[in-house]
């Protein structure tokens, strides 16, 4: 518990067998979470059964996506605070106090990847992929600027905890299925007046398995522009 508050990690997965024991079994040792909670996004491998050995709570999501998956995570979540994270081991658990401390002062507190010195070596965060998020983020800010001010140097880091109250303000405007769900939930925040803050945190390389999102010049292309329309339609189109 975090000052009284129940702290709940939620993962997304999909064909995580590799991977997902070490991350539960991380999280789940940090004194701070009380629960694990896995979405099995239609996986067809061990990695369900593997997470529930491992003590995390394991709930079915049959709709792809990962933001699907995230949606139905903190829906079915009980505890008053929600930290996501992923699947591959690429955020470790010892973060969270950072994202916690900063959660006291506001409704959403996301992660950045782009501060170089805590990208570690091996890390999936190349040239490219690193300055598309750096300006995605700030086209989302240059959006909300004059209401806001918010400061942003990356759209698309999973790593984030919110107040359950947070998620249910913005839940019914939550409409995302993929990636572009990380921006679309910061635009929900920033529409509806929540104070969103960013930190860095530290991004390790993946202990298996490969990014759905972000393995080739052309999936990070794709993924880039559904994040560009999504930022846009919330803040020109209001939806």
């Amino acid at each position: 518990m975090f000052e009284g508050k129940s702290v709940c990690t939620i993962i997304p997965a999909y064909n995580e067998e590799a991977t997902i024991r070490e991350v539960v079994e991380d999280f789940l040792r940090h004194p701070l979470v009380d629960q694990v909670l896995v979405v099995d996004n239609n996986c067809r491998d061990r990695t369900a059964e593997i997470a529930g050995d491992a003590g995390a709570r394991v709930v079915r999501e049959e709709v792809p996506g990962y933001g699907r998956a995230l949606l139905t995570g903190m829906r079915a979540s009980e505890s008053e605070i929600l930290v996501l994270t992923e699947a591959d081991g690429s955020f470790k658990a010892r973060d969270i106090d950072k994202l916690l401390v900063y959660l006291k002062d506001a409704a959403l507190v996301v992660g950045t990847r782009t501060t170089r010195q805590m990208v570690q070596q091996a890390a999936n965060m190349g040239f490219f992929l690193r300055w598309g998020n750096v300006c995605m983020a700030k086209y989302l800010e240059l959006c909300w600027y004059l209401s806001s001010e918010p400061r942003f140097t990356d759209v698309g880091c999973t790593y984030r905890a919110l107040w359950k109250e947070t998620f249910a303000k913005i839940e019914d405007s939550l409409t995302c299925d993929g990636p572009s769900f990380s921006p679309e939930m910061m635009c929900e925040a920033l529409r509806k007046g929540l104070r969103t803050v960013e930190v860095p945190v530290n991004y390790h390389p993946r202990l298996g398995g490969h990014s759905k999102h972000s393995e080739s010049f052309w999936k990070v292309c794709r993924t880039a522009w559904g994040m560009f329309k999504i930022i846009t339609r919330k803040r020109f189109l209001g939806r």
